[in-house]
Parts: structure tokens; C-alpha cells; sequence
């Protein structure tokens, strides 16, 4: 088996990436962003000497007359209606306890998971004893946030039968500030390969299931093996996924099929080298600005 073995040494420096406007709005902390004492403080800012300064690494948002800066590198800030990608870290009383990313554990009560079937009924002390059955630790999940608490914590729910728990298929984490927020995170891709969007930083890729175990809530799981085909599918999205991360490109349906087209004239083990993540994320940003 041939193996490709790079020298610290022998690395070269990858060539800056190009200009555009959204870095023209990079700030750091202590940058005056304004002194036009009109101007709304919001996160990420701070007034000193009537002047408004970012207090994290950034780029600065207006809207109307308020300002704020969202951070280039953060924990997942939770907002309703987000849909996230979460491990079951503990199985509680009457609710489930979950890792989303966030700087605090959240949440999934049971009464906000379907019951199997989509039934319809009130949670009875069974259907408590039965939690383990259905969700135990280390599970993954898809959600969509209910509510967020005063303390910035989170509450799921899984009402929609396109949630629940997920079956095979490889997780990624990237940074969640690169996931763009999109009317629906869940894609078919035509490359024989399903994605979920998480916009808590986790990308969920599995194989496209077929109309028996889709939208059942993961209450009918597929164990069976995986064919080679869709395995080399989900392996070369997984690297093209991580090439744009890399480049600090946003993540949506678009981008990560054009990364996905742009990268078909490689094997999928040479996407993992330097200077051909390049060549396939600049082909994949040339195709994005072309189309506006």
C-alpha cells in the first residue's frame, strides 16, 4: 500500500486567500468600530471614551442602528427554530440530557419526542421506563430547538418525525459561525449521499434511506451493511466538507455539492492533501461568485 510521507520542512505556505468585502468588516478586540455616538451597543461591544470598541475577534453587523460583533471562532449560541445535531450524554427523569456544542448541556424532555408511530397520547410512567430503549447515552440525534433558557441553555424537541435518532453514518464537527442558515438543513444530494446541516457546528452524513425508514423518527433503524458505492460517496463529501471548513467557506447545500462536482477527478484519498483542497475550494468560490 503506498503511503504519502511530507516533511515538515518541505511544507509550503498556502497563498492568502483573496480580498473580499467581508474582510474589509474584521475587527479585533480594542478596535474602534465608531465614535457616531448614534449607534446601538450590542454582543461583542463595549463604550469607552464615547467611542463604541469590539471586545471579540470578528466581523461587525448593522442592522438599523445596532451593532454588533459575531466572533469568527464561538461556541454554538442556540436560537429557536435551529436545527442541531446532539449526543445523548445522560438519561434523566423524564428527560434526556445532550451535547449540542453549546457552553451548557441541553435539553429533551420526553414529552417533546414522538411516540412510535406518531401516536398522539400522554407520557405514561411506561413510556418513562421505556427511555432507554429508544434514546440511551452516546446516541445521536437531529432536533430542533424549542426554547432557550435564561442561562443560554437549550430545549429540544423531535416532534417531526424528520427528526430523532440517527442510524449509520460519519458526524463532523466544524465551527458553527460557517454554517449558513438555510430554510431547511436537510439535503438529499445527487451523489447518493443524505447531509444534515447542523447550526450547532455538527454535520451529519449518511446514506439516502429509503421510503421504509424515512421520516419514522428513528424508530426503524437500517443496520444493514452500507454498499461500497455510497460508502466512497459519504467518504468524499466528508473531505470535501472539510476543505471548505478549512477555508473558512459558508456550508450550504450549494457549496457542498459544487465542492462535491469540483472534486470527482480526484480519488477521494488526495483530497485530504494541501494543494488540492485549494484547487478544489478556489474552483468551487469561482463557481459561487459566477452565479452571484
Amino acid at each position: 500500500m503506498a503511503v504519502d510521507v511530507r516533511l515538515a520542512c518541505a511544507r509550503v505556505d498556502r497563498k492568502e486567500l483573496p480580498f473580499t468585502n467581508d474582510q474589509a468588516h474584521l475587527v479585533t478586540p480594542g478596535d474602534v468600530i465608531t465614535t457616531d455616538t448614534g449607534f446601538m451597543r450590542g454582543h461583542g461591544t463595549y463604550m469607552e471614551d464615547e467611542k463604541l470598541h469590539a471586545s471579540v475577534s470578528g466581523t461587525v453587523e448593522r442592522v438599523n442602528k445596532l451593532i454588533c460583533v459575531k466572533p469568527l471562532k464561538t461556541r454554538y449560541n442556540g436560537e429557536v427554530g435551529d436545527v442541531v445535531v446532539a449526543r445523548v450524554i445522560e438519561v434523566g427523569q423524564r428527560r434526556w440530557k445532550v451535547d449540542t456544542n453549546s457552553r451548557l448541556d441541553s435539553v429533551l424532555m420526553l414529552s417533546s419526542v414522538n411516540l412510535p408511530g406518531g401516536e398522539l397520547r400522554r407520557r405514561s410512567e411506561e413510556d418513562e421506563r421505556m427511555m432507554r430503549d429508544y434514546l440511551q447515552e452516546g446516541d445521536l440525534i437531529s432536533a430542533e430547538v424549542q426554547s432557550v433558557f435564561s442561562d443560554g441553555s437549550l430545549s429540544l424537541h423531535t416532534r417531526s418525525l424528520k427528526y430523532g435518532k440517527l442510524g449509520q453514518g460519519i458526524l463532523l464537527k466544524v465551527s458553527p459561525s460557517l454554517v449558513k442558515r438555510r430554510k431547511t438543513h436537510f439535503h438529499n444530494l445527487p451523489c447518493g449521499a443524505s447531509i444534515i446541516l447542523g447550526n450547532n457546528g455538527y454535520v451529519w452524513i449518511a446514506p439516502i434511506l429509503n421510503e421504509d425508514t424515512e421520516n419514522t423518527g428513528g424508530f426503524i433503524q437500517n443496520l444493514e451493511p452500507v454498499a461500497a458505492v455510497d460508502r466512497e460517496a459519504m467518504a468524499r463529501l466528508r473531505n470535501c466538507v472539510l476543505a471548505l471548513a478549512e477555508h473558512k467557506m459558508m456550508l450550504f447545500d450549494t457549496s457542498v455539492l459544487y465542492a462535491y462536482e469540483e472534486s470527482t477527478k480526484y480519488t477521494v484519498k488526495d483530497l485530504l492533501k494541501p494543494e488540492i483542497m485549494d484547487e478544489v475550494v478556489e474552483l468551487t468560490r469561482q463557481r459561487l461568485e459566477a452565479e452571484g
